[in-house]
C-alpha cells in the first residue's frame, strides 16, 4: 500500500541530498529513518553568463566597527574599499537583534511577525527551525540553474541530517560549516557538517586548539569559487566573526594596544573578518570572475558584549543607542556594502533597507521567480545604478530573550527580559516594552516610546507625550504585523500519493505563487524502473497565471516492492527556464 504524504517542492525527504526544490504549503513529515535516500531531481541548467552571487554574513558586528561607518581604532581596509567603490547603506536593518530570528528573516524575507524562527534558542518559546513552508533565496535561485553553497554558520536545529530544516534542503546544494546555534560558539570545533556527514576534525579533540573554523570555512569558500567559476552560482559565506568568545590565533595588529585582553582579540576578529573578504575579492579578481558577481556583506545584528568585550571602548554601534539585544538602533541597524566593478555604482544611499530585501532582490537580479507573499521589496534597481527602489511602509522588530548582558539590559533599563517590539515609519520610530514576556496583555500595559530619528538619531529624547496619535497609529501597526501563524500561498511542487488497489494515484501541483505569470508550464512524474504510469488528463498548459496552478494526475502500477517517485515542474519565468520537484516514496507493496 502506498504510503499517503505530502512533500514540498524543494524538500526531499533525505536532507542529505540536494533539495528537490520548494512549496510554502504544509507538510507531514515522514518517517525519515525507515526510508532509503530520496532521489536526487537536478536543477534547472545554468544560466549562461548570468550573474554571481556572494552573500558574506558578519556575526554580531556593529554598525560602527567598520572604517567606513567611522570605526577609528580596528582595521578594516578591505571592507572600506569595497563601501568606497561600491555602494554602502546608512539605514539597513537586521530584522532582530538577536542571531536565529535575524538570520531566518534574511534567508526567507520575512520579517519577525512572520518569520518561522522569532527567538533564539534561550528565548521564552525556544528557538523553532525551518520548516517546508519555508522558501530561502537560495531556493529561489537554484530553481533558475545557480549551483548554491553555504559555508559557515547555519544556526537553526536539529544537529542532524535528514530533516526539513538542514540547509541542503533548504536550496543548497553544499553545506560546510555548523548546523546549529550553539555549536557555532567553538572557534575551534572538534567537528564540523559537510552536507549530511559529520566531519570530524582530530586535531581539535580533548579541547586542543589546532585548526582555527574561519579558515577551515575560508578555504571551503575559495574551493567553491574556483570549482564553480563557469557556472552561475550563490555562495552564502556565513563566519562566526566576531561572535563571542573573543577567540583569535593571534592579536595581530593589536598586541601592543593599551586594552584588555578581550578587546585586543575581539579587534583581531573583525580585522580577521576584513581579511577574509578581501581574500574572496581577491580570488574573484584572479579568476577573472568578479565584472559578473554581486558580492554583498552586512551583519545579523549589533555588536556584542560577552567575554568582557567593551563595544563602548571602540563606538561599536557607531553612536547610535544600544547593542545585541536592544531593539533600538545600535542593536538592529547594521552595516551593508553591495559591491560589484563595473556593475553596482560607488555611492551612498539613507533608504530604509531590512536585511528581508536580500530574498527578492537576489531573484529579481538572477531572473527568478519569488514569492510573492514575502516582506521584503527588491533593492535591484539601487544596485543597477538607480537612484531608489520601492520604499516599505514601515519596517517591523520583534524581541522575546531570556538571555541579557548587563550592558543591553541598562540600555533598555532593566527590561531586558520582556517583551519588545519597534517599528519605523518614515523617520519616526515607535519602541515598545510588555510587563512580562506575553504578547497578548492589552495595549494599555505596554510601556511606549517614541522618536524621531532624523532629529535624534541616537533616540535621546522620547517624544510619545508629545505626539500620541502618533504613538497610537505606530502601535496599532505593531499589533497588525504579528500573526500567530503566517499561512503561505502554494509555491512550487506538491505532490500527493493516494492508495487506490493494486494501482494508485498520484496527483502533483506546480504552483505559481510569484507575481507574475508562468509559460510553457509541464509537470513530469518519474517512477522507478519497470512501473506503468498512465497520465489522467492533460499534464501542461501554455500560460498559468500569478496566483495560479497546474494540476495533474497519474494512475501509477508498481511491480514489486515500495520505491521513490519524484515530479518534476518546469516553466518559463519572464522567458527564463525554471524548475521545481518534490518526491514521495512508497511503501513496500501496491497490493
Amino acid at each position: 500500500m502506498p504510503s499517503r504524504r505530502r512533500f514540498l517542492a524543494g524538500t526531499a525527504v533525505a536532507l542529505g541530498v540536494t533539495g528537490a526544490a520548494t512549496a510554502c504549503e504544509s507538510a507531514t513529515t515522514p518517517d525519515t529513518d525507515a526510508l532509503p535516500q530520496a532521489p536526487v531531481v537536478p536543477a534547472a541548467q545554468s544560466p549562461a553568463n548570468g550573474l554571481n552571487f556572494v552573500v558574506i554574513l558578519a556575526d554580531d558586528l556593529g554598525y560602527g566597527e567598520l572604517g567606513a561607518y567611522g570605526q577609528k581604532l580596528i582595521r578594516t581596509p578591505h571592507l572600506d574599499a569595497l563601501a568606497a567603490e561600491g555602494l554602502r547603506f546608512t539605514d539597513a536593518y537586521a530584522a532582530a537583534p538577536v542571531c536565529a530570528p535575524s538570520r531566518c528573516s534574511l534567508f526567507t524575507g520575512l520579517h519577525s511577525g512572520h518569520a518561522t524562527v522569532r527567538e533564539n534558542p534561550w528565548g521564552p518559546g525556544g528557538q523553532a527551525a525551518l520548516t517546508d513552508r519555508d522558501f530561502t533565496f537560495a531556493e529561489a535561485l537554484r530553481a533558475r540553474g545557480y549551483r548554491t553553497a553555504l559555508v559557515g554558520k547555519w544556526g537553526f536545529g536539529p544537529e542532524e541530517p535528514n530533516q526539513p530544516s538542514h540547509p541542503n534542503a533548504r536550496g543548497f546544494d553544499e553545506f560546510y560549516g555548523y548546523l546549529t546555534h550553539r555549536h557555532a560558539h567553538d572557534y575551534y570545533p572538534s567537528y564540523l557538517w559537510r552536507n549530511a556527514e559529520r566531519e570530524e576534525i582530530p586535531e581539535n579533540e580533548d579541547g586542543a586548539r589546532r585548526l582555527y573554523a574561519p579558515d577551515l570555512l575560508e578555504a571551503r569558500a575559495l574551493d567553491f569559487m574556483d570549482a564553480h567559476k563557469e557556472e552561475a552560482f550563490l555562495l552564502c559565506l556565513a563566519p562566526t566573526l566576531p561572535h563571542a568568545p573573543s577567540h583569535a590565533p593571534d592579536m595581530g595588529a593589536y598586541g601592543d594596544s593599551p586594552w584588555p585582553r578581550p578587546d585586543k582579540l575581539h579587534a583581531a576578529q573583525v580585522s580577521n573578518f576584513d581579511a577574509l573578504v578581501g581574500k574572496v575579492t581577491e580570488r574573484l579578481e584572479s579568476l577573472g570572475i568578479a565584472d559578473r558577481t554581486v558580492v554583498i556583506v552586512t551583519s545579523d545584528n549589533g555588536p556584542h558584549e560577552e567575554g568582557r568585550t567593551d563595544p563602548g571602548l571602540f563606538g561599536a554601534s557607531g553612536g547610535l543607542r544600544g547593542i545585541k539585544r536592544n531593539l533600538y538602533e545600535g542593536g538592529i541597524r547594521v552595516p551593508l556594502i553591495a559591491w560589484s566593478p563595473k556593475r553596482v555604482p560607488s555611492g551612498v544611499t539613507d533608504r530604509p533597507t531590512p536585511l528581508t530585501d536580500l530574498l527578492p532582490t537576489l531573484a529579481e537580479l538572477a531572473g527568478a521567480p519569488a514569492p510573492a507573499d514575502v516582506d521584503g521589496l527588491s533593492i535591484a534597481p539601487l544596485l543597477r545604478g538607480g537612484t531608489d527602489a520601492a520604499r516599505h511602509d514601515h519596517l517591523y522588530f520583534y524581541r522575546n530573550h531570556s538571555g541579557r548582558t548587563p550592558g543591553s539590559d541598562a540600555i533598555d533599563r532593566w527590561r531586558g527580559r520582556r517583551l519588545a517590539e519597534a517599528l519605523r515609519r518614515g523617520d519616526v520610530k515607535a519602541v515598545r516594552f510588555a510587563p512580562g514576556q506575553d504578547r497578548n496583555v492589552p495595549d494599555d500595559q505596554w510601556e511606549v516610546e517614541l522618536y524621531d530619528l532624523a532629529r535624534d538619531p541616537g533616540e535621546r529624547d522620547d517624544i510619545a507625550d508629545k505626539r500620541p496619535a502618533e504613538a497610537d497609529a505606530l502601535v496599532r501597526l505593531m499589533r497588525s504585523s504579528w500573526v500567530d501563524q503566517y499561512e503561505r500561498k502554494p509555491f512550487g511542487v506538491s505532490l500527493d500519493v493516494a492508495a487506490r488497489g493494486e494501482a494508485f494515484t498520484v496527483t502533483a501541483t506546480l504552483a505559481n505563487g510569484s507575481a507574475k505569470p508562468w509559460t510553457a508550464v509541464a509537470l513530469e512524474l518519474r517512477v522507478p524502473g519497470g512501473w506503468s504510469v498512465q497520465a489522467l488528463g492533460s499534464v501542461s498548459a501554455d500560460f498559468v497565471a500569478a496566483g495560479g496552478r497546474l494540476t495533474a494526475r497519474w494512475t501509477v502500477t508498481p511491480t514489486s516492492g515500495g520505491g521513490w517517485l519524484s515530479c518534476v515542474g518546469t516553466a518559463r519565468h519572464a522567458g527564463a527556464p525554471v524548475r521545481y520537484a518534490a518526491s514521495a516514496h512508497t511503501s513496500s507493496s501496491a497490493a
